[in-house]
């Protein structure tokens, strides 16, 4: 037989025999491995790991632990799932039935409402699909033929997604698990036992066919499978927490924020103490940003029409733009991006580059039209305040300007709680503006300031955004969840719509790389995981109440007062409550609303000039002088 090298991760090489398959060579390492295994990738292609290898390449075995393999194994658990959905209920509709971050789903169309009740029956014919142990079968299709199979299966949505395809000329691929067909680019576990029974459904809501609310809407089932079971437990008792620090219900109950129809979807009211809290994030974003050589810019909520037909918006962005408002005769639209108002205020002068590194800061709010179905509180909104930067500098400045950016970011993020991130460098996809020199600089000049800082990275080969290449910064919370917050993007396109240019020292006019970036992202986004992430326990200084006097009895509020203004003229956040309620229901309310800082008076208190001192989750900490009181908190906020 003949032989190909199989080169591993590690760098070791192996010599086996041509047609051998992943499982094999997994097998021919460690049987632990083989166990493992969930599929491959080849010379960067995810396989099956039943796929024959007909040449020599680079081959990674991967298991649950990789996010590739993962991804596999949630996708074929979503056919598991799909596949006892119709055992149970065979006139139900097929959609679609990704894998996503933490598990998957699968759109259903039936008339039938699945409920929690269901759930039982569901879990126990996907348990008895696994012991059957189906193997998955890989099968291709023309348009044609994939249209006539599902047509003669009745899958009117599978039907409705090839039709989309006719045209394409595409094979489309089928994958077979005893009775079992669905439309799948794969690839799959190589049968259904691999999946095991360590899977939950988890709940159920409502999306529109193709994220239209034009179209139908159907039943979309969440659920989660996992290796083992103690994996399992692990995140049923993460959701159980992310459920306690939901957002939408602590910013209701802190009285923080409220989406309200009256209003509209996806439309924010901050409420006064959440509003206290988006000021303290603001002055402390602008502060750093005057202090990092940035110049603050405002600019309107409307622009003429025109102005996104140069910047190209209205021509690849639309979708996402709400329609354009008339007036005199003349289009005016609502701002989905803050760019083009910073293109325009860098034109209004003859730039040169001794004017280099310019840095242009906002806190820009835009309107964005999003589909109703997949608004989400904070984290999905239809108006948001960007914290947006755009930086004009000379080609030798563009690595030291992406340090730079990388520090403040740092800090910034820091300064919030966030220390851990996922980092990946994304670089140029097959359709791009720009020359191919310009963006080798630009995406070496990314790559160097990620090692200058030591910052461990990804490469997301081709998935830079067409006008160039970007770093995208994931930070991860309390609960070891994923936000895509930070971006940094180099910007080929705007540039060159607006024709900025600046005097070089040759004394000709030549173009200035701009970097696009974002280091919160929204602050409606920003302050839905910073809720979550605390709980709504927020750190001191970022608290909007820090303390509440809680005065026993009515002799007491004279006091009560007297120690309320010492303390604002200290800088704190205080309020006091002065209902005639009893002392320990004064105490648990002010425990609900998370203020960090309770101070009781009564009779001794005021008598020796003192403060009876609570602090949320530590309890009681004896008396305390106000002076004392005051080092403390200084000390806590410093």
């Amino acid at each position: 037989m003949t032989q190909i090298e199989i080169k591993f991760p590690d760098g070791n090489t192996q010599q086996v025999e041509k047609g051998s398959t992943p499982l094999e060579i997994a097998k021919s390492i460690s049987n632990s491995l083989a166990k493992r295994a969930i599929a491959a990738k080849f010379d960067g292609r995810i396989i099956s790991l039943k796929e024959p290898l007909n040449k020599s390449g680079a081959l990674q075995i991967l298991t649950f632990k990789d996010d590739e393999g993962r991804d596999v194994f949630w996708h074929s658990s979503a056919h598991l799932m799909a596949q006892a959905i119709k055992r149970v209920f065979p006139e139900a509709q097929l959609g679609i039935g990704p894998s996503i971050a933490d598990g998957f789903y699968y759109d259903i169309d039936l008339e039938h409402r699945i409920t929690p009740e269901d759930f039982e029956r569901l879990e126990a014919k996907m348990a008895e699909i696994v012991e059957e142990n189906h193997p998955t079968v890989r099968k291709v299709f023309s348009p044609q033929e994939a249209l006539d199979f599902f047509k003669k299966n009745n899958e009117l949505l599978k039907v409705d997604l090839i039709e989309g395809l006719l045209d394409s000329g595409e094979e489309i691929t089928v994958y077979e698990q005893g009775e079992f067909s669905d439309l799948c680019r794969g690839p799959h576990v190589p049968s259904t036992g691999y999946l095991g029974k360590n899977f939950k459904l988890l709940s159920t809501a409502g999306a529109y066919w193709h994220g239209d609310e034009k179209n139908k809407m159907l039943q979309r089932i969440y659920a989660v499978n996992y290796p083992d079971k103690k994996m399992l437990k692990q995140h049923l008792k993460r959701l159980e927490e992310a459920k306690k620090r939901d957002h939408r219900r602590l910013g209701r109950e802190l009285d923080l924020f409220s989406i309200q129809d009256e209003i509209g979807s996806g439309l924010i009211l901050w409420h006064p103490k959440g509003a206290l809290m988006r000021h303290i994030i603001e002055s402390y974003w602008k502060d750093q940003h005057l202090k990092n050589g940035y110049d603050l810019v405002s600019t309107p909520h409307i622009a003429k029409h025109h102005l996104w037909e140069t910047s190209g918006h209205s021509s690849f962005y639309q979708d996402n733009m709400f329609k354009p408002m008339t007036v005199d005769e003349v289009d005016y639209q609502l701002k989905p991006m803050n760019c083009p108002f910073h293109m325009e205020i860098y034109n209004t002068k003859i730039r040169s580059y001794r004017d280099l590194p310019m840095r242009y800061a906002e806190l820009g709010t835009v309107y964005r039209y999003e589909r109703s179905g997949v608004l989400h509180g904070l984290m999905r909104v239809r108006g948001f305040t960007q914290d947006d930067a755009h930086i004009y500098c000379h080609p030798d400045q563009l690595t030291d300007e992406i340090v730079g950016v990388l520090d403040l970011n740092t800090k910034i993020l820091g300064k919030f709680g966030f220390t851990e991130y996922d980092v990946y460098l994304s670089t140029r996809p097959e359709k791009y503006v720009g020359s191919e020199e310009s963006w080798d600089h630009a995406t070496e000049a990314l790559r160097t300031a990620l090692e200058q800082k030591n910052i461990a990275y990804t490469v997301d080969p081709g998935e830079g955004v067409f006008y160039g290449p970007k770093i995208d910064i994931k930070i991860k919370d309390v609960l070891g969840r994923s936000w895509q917050c930070s971006t940094i993007q180099v910007d080929f396109n705007l540039p060159e719509r607006f024709d900025l240019s600046f005097v070089d020292a040759d004394g000709q006019k030549h173009r200035p790389i701009t970097i696009h970036r974002a280091l919160l992202g929204s602050l409606e986004r920003f302050f839905g995981i910073l809720i979550e992430h605390y709980a709504g326990s927020f750190p001191l200084w970022l608290a909007p109440v820090q303390a509440v006097l809680l005065p026993i009895a009515d002799r007491h509020f004279e006091y009560a007062g007297r120690i309320r203004k010492a303390l604002e003229l200290a800088g704190i956040r205080v309020t006091s409550d002065l209902r005639n309620e009893k002392v320990g229901f004064k105490i648990r309310e002010a425990e609900t609303a998370k203020i960090p800082y309770m101070l009781i008076i009564g009779d001794k208190e005021m008598e020796e000039e003192s403060l009876s001192l609570r602090r949320k989750g530590e309890g009681d900490l004896g008396t305390v002088k106000l002076e004392a009181l005051l080092e403390k908190i200084q000390a806590e906020l410093e």
